[in-house]
């Protein structure tokens, strides 16, 4: 039997989902907007100030790229945990997987509404960060490029933590209690270079920390890892996360109980 491709199943999925974002502007937009703007006050404007200059770049311009990946992580792992969820708590995901639409046109809707976010998130938040800093991003395609990249599996990761929870409480685990201290720990205000043994090389045991080195190489140009090895980890995560999900498609785990 050949498959066809719904585009109209995936666009209503996607428009829905990115609706549901809009609707909660605030909480999902606005909210994480001011949060950063704060850490731009605090650590960008005040103690920034007072900070010598790491790897040449000012201590305020240092922290954005830590700041940003710090915002994509937990968002786009919320919104897209949450967005499956509530089919399964409100028992809807049956009517979704009884509908025409296969994995690839429920992938495009609700992760690539998540994904979709955590982009216009990005956008907010570099320029929003130019009212406290001044900054420069010397590889522009490779950082949207990468940016793109961690939204798209951080949206999957969540997706495949929405389908795992089973209760709200359990959403919340990994986005604020491993996310969240993983990312302040894996360089957001400070350099693992500057680290002393063996902090700094314990510090490389964190997965995040690749994530944050790739992001402030392609603003500044210095990382303290190879850029290749974060984009070789995070392509790796990505395609984990896919291989993951069409086993759990395959085999109906947590979507038909």
């Amino acid at each position: 039997m050949s498959y066809s491709f719904n585009a109209r199943g995936a666009w209503s999925i996607y428009a829905r989902e990115l609706m549901r974002a809009f609707r909660t502007a605030f909480q999902s937009i606005l909210s994480p907007v001011l949060t950063t703007s704060l850490y731009f006050i605090v650590f960008g404007t005040v103690i920034g100030g007072r900070m010598e200059p790491v790897d040449g770049v000012p201590y305020g311009a240092f922290i954005i790229p830590g700041l940003l990946m710090l915002t994509l992580l937990g968002e786009t792992t919320s919104n897209s945990s949450f967005g499956i969820y509530m089919p399964r708590f409100t028992g809807t995901i049956y009517e979704l997987l009884s509908a025409p639409v296969g994995v690839a046109e429920t992938l495009i809707g609700f992760v690539g509404a998540a994904a979709t976010k955590g982009l216009i998130l990005a956008g907010i938040i570099l320029v929003t960060a130019t009212f406290f800093v001044d900054y420069t991003i010397v590889h522009p395609f490779w950082a949207v490029g990468f940016i793109v990249l961690v939204t798209a599996s951080f949206s999957l990761f969540g997706f495949i933590l929405g389908i795992w929870a089973d209760s709200f409480e359990k959403l919340g685990i990994i986005p604020l209690l491993i996310l969240t201290p993983l990312t302040f720990l894996g360089g957001t205000f400070y350099s693992i270079d500057d680290l002393p043994e063996p902090w700094n090389a314990l510090a490389l045991v964190n997965p995040i920390a690749f994530l944050v080195s790739g992001l402030r190489w392609t603003f500044y140009g210095t990382s303290d890892v190879p850029i290749a090895v974060s984009l070789a980890l995070t392509v790796g995560f990505l395609a984990l996360c896919v291989i993951i999900i069409a086993v759990i498609f395959r085999t109906g785990w947590r979507l038909r109980e």
